[in-house]
């Protein structure tokens, strides 16, 4: 028997909770209005989210064995839930937009995963027959836990939101670098392990769209100076971000959620760029992509390291560029 088919109709508090945490998560993600409810009082966003973790843990020790709560006892238990999602949900909605649009994403972002967390929670519980506590209702209360443990490590203002956003941004170029260098270095056919050869056919593979040749290795290598070179501007970034960012007035928490914006510009570039070089070798996608790319790697061309950055930029620019022109 599941919460669901149970005869005392505990699923019907149940489910009117999955439809209002539902609703409240739509609303953060902005698919609705939302109207702020009308406390006096400050929250404390950490006590908030312990106290989603802990309504969790007690709905799931409610359905972990017989007997099943009666319908009272679960609309108690529901509305305690309900109150607590509620509370945690206006963290988001009662902060400032003055404090930041990168502190209030991650805000939002980080709400709406506990929110999925319980919501997941709920759905396997009216689902689940009623034996004993299944491996998929554990795995879903572990789910609120972490997403829970996630929020109350958020950053407390917008310098570090932003610096978040930085480092994401530094791993995704990385990312981007090591696996063109490990390609590189492994053997001439970058999809031998994707692609089944068939020595049989008379004709066995000669495909060369499978493959590097020496002038699209050429070009390799100034893309990956390019895309190093992502990865230099970023760090300075993130440098300049940690020694000299404020959030002490409007102007310049703005000022921050600019840089924000403009870092996640370089990422989807270097990644483009990548995806652009493997064979068969896409030469106009690099063309467009190396200047894409280049032009979201430099700011304030007065400092010596971004002066050093450029002269980078536009050294593999160019030698990108000349590479492509004598193979077309």
């Amino acid at each position: 028997m599941s919460a669901d088919n149970s005869g005392g109709n505990v699923s019907v508090p149940l489910r009117n909770l999955l439809n209002s945490i539902q609703c409240i998560r739509d609303r953060a993600k902005g698919k609705y209005d939302f109207l702020s409810p009308s406390l006096t009082t400050s929250i404390d966003a950490n006590q908030a989210v312990k106290a989603v973790s802990l309504e969790a843990t007690k709905l799931s020790l409610a359905f972990s064995k017989p007997p099943l709560p009666s319908q009272q006892d679960g609309e108690k238990l529901s509305e305690s839930i309900l109150k607590s999602v509620l509370t945690l949900s206006t963290v988001y909605y009662w902060l400032p937009k003055s404090q930041g649009v990168s502190l209030r994403r991650q805000v939002r972002d980080a709400t709406v995963e506990v929110l999925d967390g319980v919501t997941q929670l709920l759905e396997v519980i009216l689902s689940s027959p009623l034996q004993s506590l299944s491996q998929e209702q554990l795995t879903s209360t572990g789910g609120v836990w972490s997403a829970c443990d996630r929020f109350a490590q958020l950053p407390q203002d917008n310098k570090a939101a932003v610096l978040v956003v930085l480092s994401s941004q530094i791993a995704v170029v990385k990312d981007a670098i090591e696996e063109i260098e490990q390609a590189l270095s492994e053997a001439e056919d970058p999809f031998n392990d994707v692609l089944d050869d068939d020595q049989e056919e008379e004709n066995p593979r000669g495909n060369q769209d499978t493959y590097w040749s020496e002038q699209d290795r050429r070009v390799i290598a100034p893309c990956q100076g390019l895309m190093k070179a992502s990865t230099a501007c970023l760090r300075k970034l993130t440098s300049a971000v940690k020694a000299n960012g404020d959030s002490g007035s409007p102007q310049n928490v703005a000022q921050l959620d600019d840089l924000a914006d403009i870092s996640k510009e370089i990422s989807p570039g270097v990644d483009d760029l990548a995806l652009c070089l493997y064979p068969p070798m896409d030469y106009s996608g690099v063309e467009n992509n190396v200047r894409h790319t280049s032009s979201h790697v430099c700011g304030e061309s007065e400092l010596t390291w971004v002066q050093f950055l450029e002269g980078a930029v536009d050294h593999n620019l160019q030698k990108a560029k000349d590479l492509i022109q004598q193979d077309s």
